[in-house]
């Protein structure tokens, strides 16, 4: 249960507590299980001395107004932030495991290393975050908008991405194994060595992308649009990219042994010395591709538009 003295101290202001909390830095302050609605702890500092073992656990901090709030390391597990405002509050290494973080404000706020685990960010606005090596395993971010975030080496493993708006961003080296990235936008984001293995990203947009040794093994991207994205040493094996569009995007060197490409839209895109062994191209529109050392063995053109591709051999089909 949380510590009375400490909540009476906390609803005096940011001034009386901040002041007691720089006059007390080895105390632990106590506030499990309070409940904190709509209250105001704008550039509240619970960052003193070892705050590892603070307990914000299960609290409710609904519409609470966290704005430049100092939340690092603090433990913040199935707590309630649902639509809270945390604009630019730092909450590093903070844990938010099972949290729901609803609706919230978090721009800009610095989320590295936190653990985030099957926390609830549906529809929460992340834009300009800090989310390096963050952990948001089975996370659901359905709808939230992480636009321009730093999300390099984070792990969203299983995670929900359906609809979020995750343009430019900084995903390099991140993890997104089995994460459902339906309809989400990926424009112009570094993808650079992101690890999509299995993950479905039908309808999703990455036009202009930087897939540059991405690993999209197995990933369903029925529809997805790649336009002008880079997939330069991408490995695409056994990928089901039918009706995808990737006209204009570089897939030079990359691996699509065995991938589904029917019916893909392949104008113009650079394909030389790409692995297209066992690939299923039927129908696909490969009208001005260059295929120029392309491996083909084994591919299925039938019914291929091929009208001025640059074949394997480097002659230009007729």
């Amino acid at each position: 249960m949380a510590d009375e003295g400490h909540l009476a101290l906390l609803k005096q202001g940011v001034t009386a507590w901040n002041d007691w909390w720089q006059k007390n830095p080895k105390t632990i302050p106590n506030l499990e299980g309070a409940t904190l609605k709509e209250i105001n702890l704008r550039e509240f500092n619970f960052f003193r001395a070892d705050l590892r073992e603070v307990t914000f656990s299960q609290v409710d901090l609904s519409m609470a107004n966290l704005e430049g709030a100092n939340l690092g390391i603090a433990m913040l597990e199935g707590a309630t932030l649902y639509t809270a405002i945390l604009y630019k509050a730092n909450l590093r290494e903070s844990n938010l495991q099972k949290a729901d973080l609803r609706e919230a404000d978090l721009s800009q706020v610095d989320l590295s290393m936190a653990n985030l685990r099957e926390a609830n960010l549906c529809t929460s606005v992340l834009e300009g975050a800090m989310l390096y090596t963050a952990i948001l395993y089975k996370a659901n971010l359905w709808e939230a908008s992480l636009y321009k975030a730093d999300l390099r080496e984070a792990d969203f493993g299983m995670a929900n991405l359906r609809e979020a708006n995750l343009s430019m961003t900084n995903m390099s080296m991140a993890n997104l194994c089995m994460a459902n990235l339906v309809g989400a936008t990926l424009y112009e984001g570094n993808l650079s060595r992101t690890n999509f293995n299995l993950a479905n990203l039908c309808m999703t947009n990455l036009i202009g992308a930087n897939l540059h040794k991405a690993n999209l093994v197995g990933a369903t991207m029925i529809g997805a649009n790649l336009y002008k994205a880079s997939l330069v040493g991408a490995n695409l094996r056994e990928a089901d990219l039918r009706e995808a569009t990737l006209s204009m995007t570089n897939l030079s060197e990359a691996s699509l042994l065995g991938a589904n490409l029917s019916m893909a839209n392949l104008q113009n895109a650079n394909l030389s010395k790409t692995n297209l062994s066992l690939a299923n191209l039927q129908e696909a529109n490969l009208h001005m591709a260059n295929l120029k050392g392309a491996n083909v063995k084994g591919a299925n053109l039938n019914g291929a538009y091929l009208k001025d591709a640059i074949m394997p051999d480097g002659t230009v089909h007729g």
